[in-house]
C-alpha cells in the first residue's frame, strides 16, 4: 500500500516535470518568434508597402 502511494507520487512528479519542460519549450519558441518579428518586421512591412504601391 505504501509502495503504491510512493509510485503514485513519483508518477505525478514526473508528469509535472514534463509539463514544466513543455512550458519552457513553448516559452523559448515564443521568444524566438517575437525576436524574429522584431528584427524582420520593418523589412516585411516595407515589402508589403511596395506591393500595395505597385497594385495602385
Amino acid at each position: 500500500m505504501i509502495r503504491n502511494l510512493f509510485n503514485l507520487m513519483a508518477a505525478r512528479k514526473t508528469k509535472g516535470q514534463g509539463m514544466v519542460e513543455y512550458a519552457l519549450l513553448v516559452a523559448l519558441i515564443a521568444i524566438v518568434v517575437i525576436g524574429a518579428l522584431v528584427l524582420l518586421g520593418p523589412a516585411i512591412a516595407a515589402k508589403f508597402n511596395d506591393i500595395v504601391t505597385n497594385l495602385q
